[in-house]
């Protein structure tokens, strides 16, 4: 038996298993144990909510002849089959074979053993829709050691022989015999007593039609409570009046001061590991790898003569495909950084507990407390704070903060305002600096209760219910199969827009639009390419905004691909001696600082200072890089993602014309 990727909804034969079950019950962590690495996320028929499908290669145990292909697709989680959230609408669409989403053959229902009550009565509508139903029974380990450990043939017994698998959904110990029950059960399960299966007319009528699924919900819900009821005390299983370990770290985790607290110390631990440990391990990929790749090309162009090694196939492959190759490699320390530090917070339990301390704060945006890690990453690195969105439970505040992200500061930023900080104002770089941080702060406010009101009407945050996990140790089996599975989904799907655009840039800069200035890929002057052309046809659009000079707009233009390469833009633009960069230009004395000052207030006409801070607060706010925006797409689609960008750039025009139309008349 195993796994292997890929949407087997079209293919005839394939049998078709929906895992549902309670948010935080283990089901992904089960799903992504049970096919390893084999796994497509994608985003459910019409919507931006993420499923994700494999293929499953079974072969039992007793014969390896005729094995079966079977489709699993993990459903985000949820409560009931009464939606309340985009959601957890998707995960009733899995079940009913609504809104586009194929029928499936069989369900497994996942159930918590640690919180068995709220996941019976999942269960229970489950079983009534007729579906053949398969029990995956997980967390039990955790129910043993705090005295509620529950029996799985004890709970198979009462629920009149419907399968009962006990599995570890952290390692997917207990695979096989859950495989083995699936394969047994697609010709049908008992419907336990208690219990009244849909007649299959009036599922087909009634259950694909929001009203009448809410209800036929209603319509039963005592009854199923009662059923839950009866099957707990079957178990005999009672209340836990003991303090456990958990009930203990919460009195301080969930305190209403101490909480926020080491909340904060978690968030600052999580922004230094982001942005510092990843930077070594990031410049040996742009400077030492990227070397060493350059001189392998060299090495095997040379064999092909000069007109090769120095024509215009050296530069595309080392000025083009390299760049984007290695650009795409850079993020990878970073997101891998970011990708375990976040499943280390969720297997240990700790992010529901975040969630709690920070839901009043968000509430104000129509977010809950999920919302704040994502956006305080972003202060880091816009990437990985994108990523860190996958832990909200709703599409349409994930979709919020995913549109909210770009407007952090990131540290990539940082860079350029410190470069514009000394140049106009080196007494008070410092200070620039930090309102620079502070004005970001202020574009996500209103930002958030502009979209709140515009986009997003009608978004308010539902009271935070959370099932609070037990605490738990991290497994690093676990841990490092999910950073792959996430680094890989990064890499498939932002790589190719990554490269394609710096390509396209690279050929851009290597296109001569005046005679005399080189040829093809041998351009003397940057200027005199089509890249200068479209950053000259570009400058006058930043007139009201003091900075419409050809230099600052091919700056912006390179920004687009990463924030990092502004200045160095800007150094290559202006022929600045990069050999003073670190000291004198930092001090206001260098060859870049005097040109920057020397063209913004020409450009200002007068009114450098006010350029100034407009160029910082466009930077600030305009597009996210670009691998930022691949993602973006990758998770929400084309259409959000173009929103993304467009809101980005009105947003940032707008304050930059208002800042220096202000500050003009002060400077």
């Amino acid at each position: 038996m195993g796994g292997d990727s890929g949407n087997m909804g079209n293919v005839e034969n394939v049998k078709r298993v929906v895992f549902v079950g309670n948010p935080n019950v283990g089901k992904s962590s089960m799903f992504n144990a049970l096919l390893g690495a084999r796994t497509r996320t994608m985003n459910a028929p019409g919507t931006t909510v993420s499923i994700t499908c494999g293929q499953y290669r079974y072969k039992s145990s007793k014969t390896t002849k005729n094995p079966q292909n079977w489709q699993f697709v993990d459903t985000p989680g949820t409560y009931s089959l009464s939606p309340m959230s985009p959601d957890e609408q998707v995960a009733v669409d899995a079940l009913t074979g609504a809104s586009g989403m194929p029928v499936p053959d069989l369900a497994v229902v996942v159930l918590d053993a640690t919180a068995l009550s709220r996941s019976l009565y999942l269960l229970s509508m489950v079983v009534e829709l007729g579906l053949p139903t398969v029990v995956a029974l997980t967390m039990n380990d955790l129910a043993v050691r705090n005295g509620c450990g529950v029996d799985a043939e004890r709970l198979s017994h009462l629920l009149d022989g419907m399968p009962v698998v006990a599995i570890d959904g952290r390692t997917g110990n207990g695979g096989k015999a859950l495989a083995d029950a699936i394969a047994a059960s697609f010709e049908g399960t008992p419907v336990p007593h208690g219990l009244t299966a849909l007649p299959t007319a009036t599922a087909d009528a009634d259950m694909k039609t929001a009203d009448g699924l809410s209800v036929w919900a209603e319509s039963r819900a005592d009854a199923r409570l009662d059923w839950t009821a009866g099957i707990l005390r079957g178990l005999d299983m009672h209340a836990v009046d003991h303090v456990t370990l958990s009930d203990r770290i919460d009195r301080v985790l969930l305190h209403p001061v101490i909480g926020v607290l080491v909340f904060l110390a978690v968030l600052f631990v999580v922004f230094q590991a982001t942005t510092t440990l990843a930077s070594p391990m990031q410049d040996w990929i742009d400077v030492t790898f990227r070397g060493w790749c350059a001189d392998g090309l060299d090495l095997l162009l040379g064999l092909f003569g000069p007109s090769v090694s120095g024509g215009w196939l050296r530069s595309l492959l080392v000025d083009g495909l390299l760049d984007g190759v290695v650009t795409v490699l850079t993020f990878i320390p970073v997101m891998g950084i970011m990708f375990l530090l976040l499943s280390i917070l969720e297997d240990s339990g700790y992010m529901a507990r975040a969630a709690f301390v920070m839901d009043r704060a968000m509430r104000a945006l129509g977010l809950d407390g999920r919302a704040f890690l994502p956006i305080i990453v972003g202060f880091g690195c816009n990437l990985p704070a994108l990523a860190a969105t996958r832990t909200l439970s709703d599409s349409r505040q994930r979709v919020l903060t995913g549109m909210l992200v770009p407007f952090a500061a990131c540290s990539a930023r940082l860079s350029v305002f410190l470069v514009l900080a000394h140049a106009f104002f080196p007494k008070y770089a410092g200070l620039v600096v930090f309102l620079m941080y502070v004005a970001s702060v202020m574009v996500i406010l209103l930002v958030g209760v502009l979209l709140r009101h515009t986009m997003f009407r009608g978004l308010e945050p539902e009271p935070l219910m959370l099932a609070l996990p037990a605490y738990q140790c991290p497994r690093a089996l676990q841990l490092a199969r999910s950073v792959l599975l996430r680094l890989w989904g990064f890499i498939r799907g932002a790589s190719v827009i990554i490269i394609s655009t710096i390509t396209a840039l690279w050929l851009l800069q290597g296109i001569p639009v005046v005679a005399g200035t080189g040829g093809f890929t041998h351009v003397d002057d940057v200027h005199e390419s089509a890249y200068g052309m479209l950053a000259d046809a570009a400058a006058p659009v930043f007139a009201p905004a003091g900075f419409d000079d050809w230099h600052a707009s091919a700056a912006l233009i390179t920004g687009f691909v990463a924030k990092e390469v502004v200045v160095g833009s800007m150094s290559q633009s202006y022929h600045a001696d990069g050999a003073d960069d670190t000291a004198s230009q930092q001090a206001g004395e260098g060859t870049l600082g005097q040109k920057l000052r020397a063209s913004f207030d020409q450009s200002s006409h007068g009114h450098g200072k006010a350029a100034a801070i407009a160029f910082l607060l466009f930077t600030l706010a305009y597009t996210p890089c670009l691998a930022t925006v691949a993602e973006m797409r990758r998770q929400f689609g084309t259409k959000v993602a173009a929103r993304s960008v467009l809101l980005s750039l009105a947003v940032a025009y707008v304050i930059a014309i208002i800042a220096f139309q202000t500050l003009r008349l002060i400077w």
